[in-house]
């Protein structure tokens, strides 16, 4: 049914944002510190800012658009000015390293930057990798864009590429997985259907990354007239203040926030009101933490699971099933990722691609009208992960007969810090560029407030060995501070079965063992 509701229904975000222009033309839509702008004004900035792309540097449809700023209103107005011009963004997480960065934006291809904050190292590095033209969004040349005349919408058909999504498959290399306007919307479909259809006058506070979950969850929320009120960064003192002020307010949250929110001194379910919902995810959260927030926020809570190749929706765990009345059942789905989301297919499948039955762990995959297309410019990738329609997510689960999917591993090695996912094998890349390092091995150690943080398994090629204070300058001279290593072990060798291959699984062992 939703999958016909969206066939017919179907147009591009721009368009879609053009009729809720129509419907709430005096609502508020986006706000933030600098700036507040209602539907009518939202949507002239958004036709000038796109004349202006086209007029001073030649855009047009089908190129790509790279934005590096971090939480501001100005995120949301060049998404929807680069989908009225018809060109895809490349949305990239404002804590990455220039040099991640650059590589990003001569993989894209991209022929626009836009950018804020103390970004001169990045700037620096996409003029050098490519000449890459880049507008600081603080700058006089960006504040001249909604002065330009405005162009029509371009015509942008479903599967039009809309949103290239950068994240790292299992070697650490980053994959653009390319989502076009029909994933998207599908995307907000699911929401409405799922969750619980956003109303004019609610409220959606922004305090994750623009550029990831947090971004794509304004979609549903704007394109039904909401206000996007966003905040520069997650503090707790700020969103509880915001729900006190706002109406009908929901967010999107990182389990690590969800549990600054609850050990906030003076919590109370009183200071939550006017909380509609919080949505969380990114991470899997401990049962023992969910059953304290939900003492706290009440029936409030909704988990999803997702990926960036199937953009915030494989399956949910809804409000109502967080509070199931029969205490075995309550826990079971706690402790899962919850149900298959409306529209969407999911089960598990052995290494021979043949479904397994119900309570046998093998790979979690997926397939609806919002997987994918594919990886930009990466076809053998793209086979891997794309197989007879269904998505491979790489992470391992198993299925009930009542289909709650339980996730066993986010993946077998992944690290994921505060909803960050830092994978293994990039530290080990860097490291290995060290004279002083003949192996070394990443794993995450278990941390109670951020999830996991990476630590490192050296084998030193020289005597002395280098020193950690070399090993982590040298990591933060080509990877984002979140992904440094806090953990540094030397040993003589590395674990390995008969094939040369790493055990991670012995190395976390031991690292438990150090760590006692």
């Amino acid at each position: 049914m939703l999958s016909l509701l969206l066939e017919q229904s179907l147009m591009s975000l721009a368009a879609r944002l053009s009729e809720q222009v129509q419907r709430t033309p005096d609502a508020i839509v986006v706000s933030d510190i600098r700036n507040t702008y209602r539907f009518s004004d939202f949507y002239e900035r958004i036709t000038r800012i796109a004349g202006g792309m086209r007029e001073v540097y030649a855009l047009d449809a089908g190129t790509r658009v790279l934005l590096f700023m971090e939480n501001r209103g100005e995120f949301l107005e060049l998404l929807f000015a680069c989908w009225h011009l018809g060109c895809a963004v490349v949305p990239v997480n404002s804590r990455l390293h220039p040099e991640e960065v650059a590589h990003i934006a001569a993989d894209a291809q991209v022929a626009l930057a836009f950018v804020s904050g103390a970004c001169g190292d990045v700037i620096h590095r996409l003029h050098a990798s490519g000449n890459v033209p880049v507008v600081d969004i603080d700058s006089t040349v960006y504040q001249s864009l909604p002065a330009c005349q405005p162009v029509a919408m371009a015509a942008a058909a479903p599967d039009t590429l809309a949103w290239l999504f950068y994240t790292s498959g299992t070697t650490g290399k980053p994959k653009g997985a390319m989502l076009s306007h029909r994933n998207l919307v599908f995307m907000c479909e699911a929401y409405c259907s799922d969750l619980r259809y956003p109303c004019a006058g609610d409220t959606q506070l922004h305090a994750a990354p623009l550029s990831h979950g947090a971004g794509m969850y304004a979609l549903p929320h704007l394109l039904a007239g909401g206000r996007q009120q966003i905040l520069a960064q997650f503090d707790p003192q700020a969103v509880i203040e915001a729900i006190a002020v706002y109406q009908g307010v929901s967010f999107f949250a990182a389990p690590t926030m969800v549990m600054r929110l609850v050990n906030y001194p003076d919590a109370h379910p009183s200071l939550f009101a006017h909380l509609k919902f919080i949505v969380y995810g990114g991470a899997p959260m401990y049962v023992a933490d969910l059953k304290k927030a939900l003492s706290l926020f009440g029936p409030r809570l909704y988990q999803l699971y997702g990926q960036g190749e199937a953009p915030m929706t494989i399956t949910g765990l809804s409000q109502a099933n967080h509070m199931a009345a029969d205490f075995q059942a309550r826990e079971a789905r706690l402790a899962s990722c919850g149900y298959p989301r409306n529209g969407v297919e999911v089960a598990v499948f052995d290494a021979e691609g043949n479904a397994l039955p119900s309570g046998v762990v093998g790979e979690i995959v997926t397939r609806s009208p919002c997987v994918m297309q594919g990886y930009w410019n990466n076809p053998e990738a793209t086979r891997d992960t794309l197989q007879d329609g269904w998505l491979y997510t790489g992470d391992i689960g198993s299925m009930r007969d009542d289909g709650l999917l339980t996730l066993q591993d986010r993946s077998k090695d992944l690290i994921i810090s505060g909803g960050s996912d830092v994978y293994p094998r990039e530290i080990e890349e860097v490291l290995l560029r060290h004279p002083g390092v003949r192996e070394c091995a990443s794993v995450g150690k278990p941390d109670s407030e951020w999830g996991g943080l990476p630590a490192a398994f050296i084998v030193p090629a020289t005597k002395p060995a280098p020193t950690i204070a070399e090993l982590e300058s040298l990591v933060l001279d080509h990877l984002a501070r979140f992904k440094r290593p806090r953990v540094w072990i030397f040993v003589d060798s590395l674990p390995k079965n008969n094939y040369g291959k790493v055990l991670k699984t012995a190395l976390r062992r031991e690292l438990a063992k150090w760590d006692s």
